[in-house]
């Protein structure tokens, strides 16, 4: 299978055997990403499929995935590179012969000290240099400062870094790079412009009962459609945390588990810890409940 898209329309084929469900604006984004070369950001509520449309892409074009996931206080050691300096210290024990020996000129134990052999690649460095296709997921990047932004506008330009002791790398393949944001901060119009944005929300009914039907197959329409119906009426809410995508999977997982073909207040309320993770939003979504009882077995 050739790893580049040949069009929007394989996008959505080869991404749906993935086993991520798209529509028109998601399709027609990676693939200008693709044929541009451009990075994508993906804003919007948590647990909608950000991270999951760069593992689908990964999958889908045979390539490596690179994630890097971001955190505040993230810093150039831990994205980038850092030097392995406790092997650095054995060379430098080494060179000077122990405690009894002849020691090596400190000139050529320095020009080895910062070569190859002790050098740890980290994210952005492993996908500049990485000898197959990669895909490269920066995660979650409101969480980190702008001095990093910064940082990520020289790579996403010109897909190289300077290493002082080594020189500039540049990339052995344009990595395909997936930038997700939970809107927890406002990005830099300087990292927007050099992105193609996409922004994902909580999918309609019809679209998650698909993807409900599509990664839980075993579960009856019936009950596809009257759980998603259910956690959609629940996003509604004023939540702390309202049920993301992989929430409601979970949710019809657990129900089959159980045995339950339908949901009624009870059954509703003894599950309600899947979807839910905050005391106060079970406590408002059980009083908004109002299901109707489980239907007679004949």
């Amino acid at each position: 299978m050739p790893s580049e898209f040949t069009g929007v329309a394989d996008v959505r084929e080869r991404l749906t055997e993935a086993g991520y469900l798209v529509d028109e604006s998601i399709e027609t984004v990676v693939y200008l990403a693709e044929r541009l070369q451009k990075p994508i950001l993906v804003e919007g509520p948590a647990g909608v499929g950000k991270t999951e449309l760069a593992k689908a892409v990964a999958e889908a074009r045979g390539a490596e995935l690179v994630r890097l996931q971001c955190y505040e206080g993230l810093d150039e050691a831990k994205a980038l590179y850092e030097w392995n300096y406790k092997k650095q210290l054995l060379r430098i024990t080494h060179a000077r012969g122990g405690e009894a020996g002849q020691g090596e000129d400190w000139e050529e134990v320095e020009d080895d000290l910062f070569g190859e052999d002790y050098l740890l690649e980290r994210p952005l460095l492993r996908a500049l240099r990485n000898t197959r296709e990669t895909v490269l997921l920066i995660d979650e990047v409101d969480k980190v400062d702008f001095e990093f932004e910064a940082l990520l506008l020289e790579i996403l330009s010109d897909f190289q870094i300077t290493i002082p002791e080594l020189g500039t790398v540049t990339g052995t393949h344009h990595p395909f790079v997936v930038l997700t944001s939970n809107n927890t901060r406002e990005l830099s119009e300087a990292l927007k412009r050099r992105c193609l944005y996409l922004y994902l929300d909580y999918p309609s009914v019809e679209r998650e009962k698909q993807i409900v039907m599509s990664r839980v197959p075993e579960a009856p329409e019936q009950l596809a459609d009257q759980l998603v119906r259910i956690v959609r009426s629940l996003r509604q809410l004023e939540l702390k945390k309202p049920p993301s995508i992989s929430e409601t999977l979970d949710w019809a997982r657990t129900l089959l588990a159980l045995g339950f073909e339908h949901v009624d207040e009870d059954v509703a309320k003894s599950t309600m810890n899947v979807l839910l993770k905050y005391q106060q939003d079970v406590v408002k979504a059980t009083g908004h409940l109002r299901l109707p009882p489980r239907p007679e077995m004949n």
